[in-house]
C-alpha cells in the first residue's frame, strides 16, 4: 500500500515520502498526540501477506525498541493499520554514510570518530543479545551535527525459516538462524555469515571493520565482479594494507582493522567494548597530536608578530592597565554591565579552582619507573637495584587503569643523570618514580620519590630500611604505597593482585632477581648464568612459577643459538611446569608459545599460547613481538605488521620493537619500509649486530648489492665472528657476481663452523646465492636434523626465494610444518 500526503494511520498524519528503508517505505509524518514530526516505516501490502517478512518486520520493531542509545535509531511506537504494520521512529536530518563515501574515503580522524560511535551503539545492542547482521553504509545515517545512527535491525535473530537461493549482493538477506543459509550483504558479511553458519556479535565487528576500512581507503576490502567472487574474497583473501595517508595513525589503525577483519572469529575482537576502547585510545592520541601541532603553529605566528618577547613586568603592567580600563568603562556604562563582568569573573575563578582541584586530585593514569640507582657502589649489588625496579614494574602493570611503561623502555635511561620531569615528558607519562638502593650490612636502605610530571611536584616519597632477609615483603609494601601515591582507588581484587607474591621464600626471590638480571643481558654466557641462579631459586621453592617461566626463556634463547636438541626440550619442560603451577601467568604462556614455535614447530599451539598470554597481559610488548614473529613465519604478513606496530606503540624507544617492525616489513617484501626501519635501529644502537645483518638483507633483496656488502662489512667490525652477517655478506657477493669474494667468505664461514655452532641454514643460504642447490639442500637437511631455529624462516626470508621452485624445498617446508 502506498500512502499519499495527508493520509492518516491512527494519530499519525503522513506528510511526505522519504524513500525506502530496509524492507519498508519510510514517510515523514506528524504525531498529532505529541505534536512532533517522526519517521514512519510501513511494510508494503505485498509484504504483509508473507509470514516470513512480516515476522522479520515485527522482529525489527521489537528489537530496536529495546535499545536506547544515542547511536541507535530510536523507535517510538509500533502498530497496525488495516492489516499493515508500521514502526514510528525518530526523524533524522542528514544523509546515509554511503552518500559521504561516494566521493572516496574520509579523513582519518572523521573515520575513527564514526567507527567509535558505531562501536558504542553496537556495544549496547550486543549487551541486549541483539546482533545486527547487516551493518553497512546504507544502514548508517549521519545527522547534520555529525552523530552516527545505526538503522534497520531487520536482520536480527529470527525464528528458523526456509533458505532461499543467493541472488544479488543486496538480496543476500535471508535467514537465518539455520546453519547452511546466508544473510547479510556480501561485501560486508563475515566469513561465518558467508558460510551460512551461526553468527554472533563478532560478525557485526567484522562488518564494522569492513566499513572502517572503506571509510579510510575509499574502497571496500573485498571486491569481485559478482556476488560469488565477493564471497570468495571474504572467505579466502586478505585485504590490501590501508594507505599511509596519516603516518601518526596508520600503524595502530592498521592493527585495529586487521584484528576486526580476522577470518577466524576467535582471533577477532571478542566484544564491541574491546574495539571501542582501541578506537577511543587512538582518537585520543590523534587529538593530543593535533593540539600539539596547533600549539606549535600558534607559537610560530606569535613569534612572527613580535620578535622580542615582552618581559614579565611589561606583561603585568599591560594586564593591570587593561583590567582597570575595562572595569572603569563598565562602571561608566551601566550597572548591569558591572554585574555581568563580576559574574563572569566569578565563573572564571570558580572554573579555574574546579579544574585545579580535579587536576590535582585525579588518579594518575600513566607511570614510568626509572631504574633504581645502586647506591652501594658494589657491582655485585646491581641485580638488586635492577630487580627491584623490574618487580615494581611487573606488579603495578597488573592494574587495569594504570599504564606502566615496560622495562625495555625505561632501562635506556639507566645510569643517566637527567631530570626525571623531563624524562617523564619525553615518555608521555603523568608521573615518574625514582629510587635508590643501598646495602648496609644485612640491611637495605630503599629511598623512593614519586614526581608529578605536569608540575614537577613530589606526589609521594618514603624511605624503607628492611633487612635483606625481608626484601620480598618490602617490595610488596613499596608497590602498595606507590599505588596510594598515584591516588588509585583499588578494588579488593586489585589490592590482592598487587599484594600477590610469586613466592614466600625470600632466598628464592633474591636468587630469581639474580637470574632475571643475567637473563636480560644478551649472549649465551649470560643466559647460562641466569639458568644457574634460576635453578638455585627453584631448589629453594620448586613451586615458583615465575622462576620456571624465566628459566624456560633462558633455555629457549640458548636453543636458538646453541645445541637446540639439548636446550629446547628443557625450555619446554620449564614452561609446562610454570603453566601447571599458575595457568594465569602470562609469562608462562608466552614462554610455552616460544617453545612450541622454536622446537616443536607446533605453530597452532604457539599461536594459542601467545593469544592466551595477550589475553592475560594485553600490553606486553615482548609478547606482541613474539606473536608478530610467528605471524610472518607463517606468511600472515598483514597481521604481522599490525602486531609489530602494536609492540612498537607500546615500546617505541627500544631496539627490540623497532627491529621487529623492520623484520615484519622485510618478510612482507616491503623493502623500502624495511630499510628505513633498520636505519632507525642502527641510529639507536650502532653495536647491534643483528641490525647490520637485517639491513644488509633488505638491501640485497631490493637488488642493492653494493649497499648490502658495505653494511655487512660494517657489521663484521662490530661482531667479527657473527655467522649471520658472514652468510649475508657472502650471499651479497655471490648475487653481485663476485664469486671469488663469495667463495672466500664461504671458506671463512665453514672454518668458523668447526670452532663454534653455526646453523646449516646459514651455510645453505650462501650456497644458494652461489647457485649450488645440491650443497644448499644438503646443508638444509643438516639444519633439519639439528632442529635449527633458522629453518623457521624458510617461507619468510627472501634469501630462500631462489630455492622455492625446487621440489625439495616444498618437501622441506611441509616437514617443518609451515603452511605451503
Amino acid at each position: 500500500m502506498t500512502f499519499e500526503a495527508a493520509a492518516q494511520l491512527g494519530h499519525y498524519i503522513i506528510i511526505a515520502p522519504l524513500g525506502k528503508g530496509g524492507m519498508g517505505e519510510v514517510y515523514r509524518a506528524r504525531d498529532t498526540r505529541l505534536n512532533r514530526e517522526v519517521a514512519l516505516k510501513v511494510l508494503p501490502e505485498s509484504f504483509a501477506q508473507d509470514a516470513d517478512r512480516l515476522s522479520r518486520f515485527e522482529q525489527e520493531a521489537l528489537a530496536t525498541s529495546a535499545l536506547n542509545h544515542p547511536n541507535i535509531l530510536t523507535v517510538h511506537d509500533f502498530g497496525l493499520h488495516e492489516g499493515n504494520p508500521f514502526i514510528v521512529m525518530e526523524l533524522l536530518e542528514g544523509e546515509e554514510l554511503r552518500a559521504q563515501l561516494r566521493s572516496g574515503g574520509l579523513p582519518i580522524p572523521q573515520a575513527i570518530d564514526y567507527a567509535e560511535q558505531i562501536a558504542a551503539g553496537l556495544a549496547t545492542a550486543h549487551e541486549k543479545g541483539i546482533v545486527h547482521r547487516d551493518l553497512k553504509p546504507e544502514n548508517l545515517f549521519v545527522t547534520h551535527d555529525g552523530r552516527v545512527k545505526i538503522l534497520d535491525f531487520g536482520l536480527v535473530k529470527l525464528k528458523p525459516q526456509r533458505a532461499e537461493p543467493v541472488g544479488s549482493e543486496v538480496a543476500t538477506q535471508k535467514q537465518i538462524t539455520n546453519p547452511g543459509t546466508v544473510m547479510g550483504t556480501a561485501s560486508y558479511m563475515s566469513p561465518e555469515q558467508a558460510r551460512g553458519e551461526k553468527v554472533d556479535a563478532r560478525s557485526d565487528l567484522f562488518s564494522l571493520g569492513v566499513v572502517l576500512y572503506e571509510m579510510v581507503a575509499g574502497q571496500r576490502p573485498f571486491a569481485g565482479a559478482n556476488m560469488l567472487d565477493i564471497v570468495g574474497a571474504v572467505l579466502h583473501q586478505e585485504p590490501k594494507p590501508l594507505p599511509s595517508n596519516n603516518e601518526a595513525a596508520q600503524p595502530e589503525l592498521q592493527r585495529i582493522v586487521s584484528k576486526a577483519l580476522q577470518k577466524d572469529r576467535e582471533w577477532r575482537y571478542q566484544t564491541s567494548k574491546d574495539l571501542l576502547l582501541d578506537l577511543q585510545t587512538l582518537k585520543h592520541e590523534l587529538e593530543i597530536e593535533a593540539r600539539l601541532q596547533g600549539r606549535a603553529t600558534a607559537n610560530d605566528v606569535a613569534q612572527t608578530v613580535s620578535l622580542r618577547p615582552a618581559t614579565t613586568d611589561e606583561l603585568q603592567d599591560n594586564h593591570t592597565s587593561s583590567s582597570a580600563k575595562i572595569i572603569l568603562t563598565e562602571l561608566n556604562r551601566h550597572k548591569l554591565g558591572v554585574a555581568l563582568t563580576l559574574l563572569l569573573l566569578l565563573l572564571a575563578v570558580g572554573s579555574y579552582f574546579a579544574f585545579f582541584y580535579r587536576t590535582n586530585n585525579a588518579p594518575i593514569d600513566s607511570l614510568a619507573i626509572l631504574p633504581f640507582t645502586n647506591a652501594s657502589g658494589d657491582p655485585e649489588m646491581e641485580y638488586l637495584s635492577d630487580g627491584l625496579t623490574e618487580s615494581l614494574i611487573n606488579s603495578l602493570a597488573q592494574l587495569p587503569r594504570l599504564r606502566v611503561l615496560p622495562r625495555t623502555t625505561v632501562f635506556r635511561f639507566k645510569g643517566k643523570a637527567d631530570d626525571p620531569q623531563r624524562i617523564g615528558q619525553e615518555l608521555g607519562v603523568r608521573a615518574v618514580l625514582t629510587g635508590r638502593v643501598q646495602q648496609r650490612g644485612d640491611s637495605l636502605v630503599i629511598q623512593t620519590e614519586l614526581i608529578d610530571v605536569t608540575g614537577g611536584a613530589q606526589l609521594w616519597g618514603d624511605r624503607y630500611n628492611p633487612k635483606l632477609a625481608n626484601l620480598l615483603a618490602a617490595q610488596s609494601e613499596v608497590a602498595q604505597a606507590i599505588a596510594g601515591g598515584l591516588r588509585l582507588k583499588l578494588s579488593g581484587a586489585e589490592q590482592q593482585q598487587l599484594a600477590k607474591k610469586g613466592t614466600e621464600n625470600n632466598d628464592a626471590y633474591q636468587l630469581y632477581l639474580k637470574g632475571q638480571f643475567w637473563r636480560n643481558k644478551q649472549g649465551p654466557e649470560n643466559w647460562r648464568k641466569g639458568i644457574e641462579y634460576l635453578n638455585q631459586a627453584l631448589e629453594k621453592d620448586p613451586n615458583y612459577a615465575l622462576a620456571w617461566a624465566t628459566l624456560a626463556i633462558c633455555y629457549t634463547n640458548l636453543g636458538n643459538n646453541i645445541a637446540p636438541k639439548e636446550n629446547y626440550p628443557r625450555g619446554k619442560a620449564a614452561a609446562l611446569r610454570a603453566q601447571a603451577l599458575d595457568n594465569n601467568l602470562a609469562e608462562a604462556h608466552a614462554a610455552l608459545g616460544l617453545s612450541f614455535q622454536c622446537f616443536d614447530w607446533d605453530f597452532a599451539g604457539a599461536e594459542r599460547e601467545y593469544k592466551r598470554a595477550l589475553d592475560l597481559e594485553p600490553d606486553s610488548a615482548s609478547t606482541h613481538r613474539n606473536y608478530a614473529s610467528y605471524l610472518f613465519l607463517v606468511s600472515r604478513h598483514q597481521e604481522a605488521i599490525a602486531e609489530a606496530s602494536r609492540a612498537l606503540q607500546l615500546d617505541p624507544l627500544t631496539t627490540a620493537s623497532n627491529y621487529q617492525m623492520g623484520l615484519a616489513y622485510l618478510y612482507a617484501r616491503q623493502y623500502d619500509q624495511a630499510i628505513d626501519q633498520f636505519r632507525k635501529v642502527m641510529e639507536m644502537d650502532r653495536g647491534f649486530a643483528d641490525g647490520y645483518r637485517a639491513l644488509s638483507t633488505a638491501y640485497a633483496s631490493k637488488g642493492q648489492y653494493e649497499e648490502a656488502i658495505a653494511t655487512a662489512q660494517a657489521g663484521l667490525k662490530v661482531a667479527p665472528d657473527n655467522s649471520g652477517i658472514l652468510s649475508q655478506l657472502g650471499y651479497a657477493y655471490a648475487r653481485l657476481g663476485q664469486r671469488g669474494e663469495a667463495q672466500k667468505v664461504l671458506a671463512q664461514l665453514l672454518a668458523l663452523a668447526k670452532q663454534q655452532e653455526v646453523s646449516g641454514a646459514l651455510i645453505a643460504m650462501l650456497y644458494a646465492g652461489l647457485g649450488d642447490q645440491n650443497q644448499a639442500f644438503g646443508w638444509l637437511e643438516k639444519a633439519y636434523e639439528a632442529r635449527s631455529y633458522n629453518l623457521l624462516f624458510l617461507k619468510a626470508s627472501p634469501r630462500f626465494d631462489i630455492l622455492r621452485s625446487n621440489p625439495r624445498f616444498a618437501d622441506l617446508v611441509r616437514r617443518v610444518g609451515l603452511p605451503e
